[in-house]
């Protein structure tokens, strides 16, 4: 077996690791064709991938222009504990404010924040000037260093 199969995450270890953790970084491609990277929280459900943001945000400009995304997570210290995954993806922007109230609620649920009634009512007028961000996987890579014999780097 080879060393990039030995450290891939099975489905089932990505899918908890993705639900583990909060933040991922965003990686859209600007006018000027150089990667606009961003920190975001996000939610991972039937396998895509949701961000809000504001709906004149740079990156959901970028995504507009251009659908093709990447996003990373990635933990760990030492090489030896070094864990990630990286998706490259399709975005589609969603901005009917409706659509995004539900999901911004939902990504806040996901992030372990409860929206309590008077909260819903300020996302709900939020939801008006953001979108979200639903990014579909076309590539996914993983890795986890732990699965690496002791002592090999």
């Amino acid at each position: 077996m080879n060393r990039r199969n030995q450290i891939a995450m099975t489905a089932e270890e990505l899918s908890a690791y993705l639900n583990e953790a909060r933040n991922m970084s965003l990686c859209t491609i600007g006018k000027d064709g150089y990667p606009h990277v961003v920190a975001m929280s996000y939610m991972a459900k039937d396998g895509c991938i949701y961000m809000s943001s504001f709906k004149k945000a740079q990156k959901v400009v970028n995504a507009k222009r251009n659908p093709k995304v990447a996003v990373m997570v990635e933990s760990g210290r030492a090489y030896s504990e070094l864990k990630g995954v990286l998706i490259r993806g399709d975005c589609e922007v969603i901005d009917e404010p409706e659509a995004v109230w539900e999901l911004m609620k939902e990504v806040r649920d996901f992030q372990g924040t409860t929206v309590t009634p008077t909260e819903d009512a300020v996302l709900k007028e939020r939801a008006k000037k953001r979108a979200v961000l639903k990014i579909t996987p076309v590539k996914t890579s993983s890795w986890d260093h732990t699965k690496l014999p002791e002592g090999v780097y």
